[in-house]
């Protein structure tokens, strides 16, 4: 009798332990909620005027390929994201959040963090405000696997409300 009860409790055991192993605190979201999460992210993170004079891109604005060409990104590398950067070499400004396609972090990671260090090159003799933010520039990958990339005034501030928005997982 005993050695049922055991093997019973043993097994109930090893099913709770896969149970919790397959669980996650961050719900699993669509490409299209992930998507409206982020943009929501960098909505939350910066003021209205940014909001109003940056727009945020996504896969269903025109254009997007532009932007995504800018950041080093290819649209084959990526399954959700969310982008604004400054289209113009007059300022250093790119926020970014983007879940990469599988098996393509690196690739993500290398396009962001070229677009920082061209931002660096082309800013370090020309306006030095400029090239101090993009040498701060943030690039992180979170817990859910979405990298961010904020390179703005008050880069520390801007990241830690988007982090905290996208780990939330609520729209």
């Amino acid at each position: 009798m005993r050695s049922v009860i055991s093997i019973t409790l043993s097994a109930l055991v090893v099913l709770f332990s896969l149970t919790a192993c397959g669980s996650t605190d961050q719900p699993q979201l669509t490409a299209q909620e992930r998507t409206e999460l982020y943009r929501a992210a960098i909505e939350g993170a910066r003021s209205s005027q940014e909001n109003a004079d940056r727009p945020i891109i996504t896969a269903e604005d025109e254009g997007y390929e532009t932007l995504l060409e800018l950041l080093g990104l290819s649209q084959g590398d990526l399954s959700a994201f969310a982008l604004s950067a400054s289209m113009m070499n007059v300022q250093a400004y790119g926020v970014a959040a983007v879940y990469p396609a599988e098996g393509k972090d690196e690739a993500v990671r290398a396009g962001l963090q070229g677009f920082i260090d061209r931002q660096k090159q082309s800013f370090e003799l020309y306006l030095a405000d400029q090239y101090e933010i993009a040498s701060n520039a943030r690039l992180e990958t979170l817990s859910d696997g979405t990298i961010v990339l904020v390179m703005c005034a008050d880069q520390d501030t801007v990241f830690q409300s988007m982090r905290e928005r996208i780990e939330s997982g609520k729209l």
